[in-house]
């Protein structure tokens, strides 16, 4: 069992982010814990909404762990809410990090080509920061372009273009890297670059080619919070020994039976009730 640290948002009424997450790896045999970036009454996507920022919180809890001695094996990063907030989550994943703690970094910023509401060159900035501290980062593909500087591009990529970009983003410094929700050579796919050496948080299949890449059949239904169940199916295979491409094809797997499971749900923001759909995590 491993002691899991996530960071991201706490939403009140939907299943996502940190919501979706905890009981995805407690189920498969970890144990979690939160430090809350902010509490978001609803998703976004409903029109209205309240949000409060835990800057201060995350100020004031971080001392008090470190004089407590808690330790975690792993740590993943999400949704920041400011640059101060995304300063505090990089100054402590820096420290966890020295002391052997599998840093996992969602660079989330956008989707679609561009940038989410309130986010700008320098959030950019700050997530390149953080994913140099990364063992392994999994943005999608309108993230992975901010992060690289590479145009957007609506019809997709080449394969080799698509190599490309998972170099650059290695160049930042992540140890390995996945991109989700890319299209190359016209398919719909999740491309990913291992690591060039061993890991001391999860496993890499040295012997296999450095770069893979995984099609898929899209799905024509638009759920909240599929992306943070793929993350947290991802990192609990990884955790419990899995390889990278092993554990993403899983992950895909695992969202995919999900959302089929689920499609006829009538209000999609609500997201996937994933407490009723547990059967399906370990397939």
């Amino acid at each position: 069992m491993k002691q899991i640290l996530l960071i991201n948002d706490v939403v009140g009424h939907s299943h996502v982010g940190m919501v979706a997450m905890m009981p995805i790896l407690t189920y498969m045999g970890h144990s979690t814990f939160n430090l809350p970036t902010a509490l978001v009454s609803n998703t976004l996507d409903y029109g209205r909404f309240n949000i409060l920022e835990t800057t201060e919180y995350m100020r004031g809890a971080i001392p008090v762990w470190q004089q407590l001695g808690f330790r975690f094996d792993a740590a993943c990063t999400g949704l920041m809410f400011s640059e101060e907030q995304a300063r505090i989550v990089i100054d402590y994943c820096s420290l966890l990090h020295r002391d052997g703690t599998t840093i996992f970094v969602d660079p989330i910023m956008g989707d679609n080509g561009r940038l989410y509401n309130g986010m700008g060159i320098r959030q950019v900035e700050l997530m390149r920061e953080m994913v140099s501290m990364a063992d392994l980062t999994f943005p999608n593909y309108t993230e992975a372009c901010y992060l690289t500087d590479t145009p957007f591009k609506p019809d997709g990529q080449s394969w080799d273009e698509a190599c490309h970009m998972l170099d650059l983003i290695v160049q930042l410094g992540a140890k390995s890297a996945i991109i989700t929700s890319a299209k190359v050579d016209g398919h719909p796919c999740v491309v990913g670059r291992r690591s060039d050496a061993p890991l001391n948080g999860f496993a890499q299949n040295l012997d296999e080619g450095a770069y893979f890449r995984i099609d898929y059949e899209e799905i024509p239904v638009l759920f909240h919070g599929t992306g943070d169940i793929f993350s947290a199916v991802l990192i609990g295979h990884l955790l419990n020994g899995k390889t990278l491409k092993e554990s993403t094809q899983t992950a895909m797997n695992v969202v995919s039976s999900l959302i089929s499971r689920n499609q006829d749900q009538q209000d999609k923001c609500l997201g996937i009730p994933i407490e009723q759909c547990l059967d399906l995590l370990l397939e």
